[in-house]
């Protein structure tokens, strides 16, 4: 929170959960264009940039996300960062590869829902069939890989895959996310606090999404 402010970047206060906080920054943004990005997840130069470009050459893609990388020189990370460039050729991307969306659609899709998990699954599966969306390949995102740091590899894959597949079968999102805040935690990083938290505080857990709707 200190971080953004001393850099003079507007922050909102926003109740636990994700999805709610990603709502209220997209209602207090201004632009035609909507980006998320999350709080542990770098934008490289001209990034910004190619979000314009590639919606203005072609008005008939409606939004996307960014060829994510997972920084840290770790086998678990390059695995990663594979299996990411796999999925999205099925349609299936996450927050942290910063998506970004024309307003008009986000808003007849009627935007995030405000769930505390999930969310950006959700939206991105209502985007995939509203209409064409695309991946920018360059530059990437790059992303931290803390959050993996003194885990078991299986043991993480292993608990996405049995929360996605809940999910999929129509699971609580509310109780999804009790079985999320389960896992061992990082030395370190909390899972959250429990009160309203700052849309874009400097504190990767309570608002990894730092949620910047930008006008772009």
């Amino acid at each position: 929170m200190e971080v953004a402010r001393a850099h003079k970047t507007r922050t909102l206060i926003a109740p636990p959960g994700r999805g709610a906080a990603l709502c209220i920054g997209a209602r207090a943004s201004c632009g035609e264009l909507l980006l998320f990005l999350h709080a542990d997840s770098t934008l490289l130069p001209g990034a910004l940039d190619r979000i314009s470009e590639t919606l203005s050459i072609n008005p008939e893609i409606i939004g996307g996300n960014f060829r994510l990388v997972f920084d840290g020189d770790t086998s678990f990370s390059r695995w990663l960062t594979r299996l990411y460039a796999w999925i999205r050729f099925i349609g299936l991307y996450y927050g942290d590869s910063g998506i970004f969306v024309r307003r008009s659609v986000y808003e007849a899709l009627g935007g995030f829902r405000p769930i505390p998990l999930m969310e950006d699954l959700d939206f991105a599966r209502r985007l995939e069939r509203f209409g064409r969306t695309c991946r920018i390949e360059d530059p990437p995102l790059i992303t931290s890989s803390r959050r993996f740091n003194g885990r078991r590899a299986w043991e993480i894959f292993f608990r996405l895959a049995c929360l996605h597949v809940l999910f999929w079968l129509g699971g609580s999102p509310e109780r999804l996310a009790e079985l999320y805040k389960t896992h061992t935690p990082v030395p370190g990083i909390q899972d959250g606090p429990s009160n309203p938290t700052d849309l874009c505080a400097d504190d990767e857990r309570a608002s990894e999404i730092c949620s910047t709707s930008c006008g772009l």
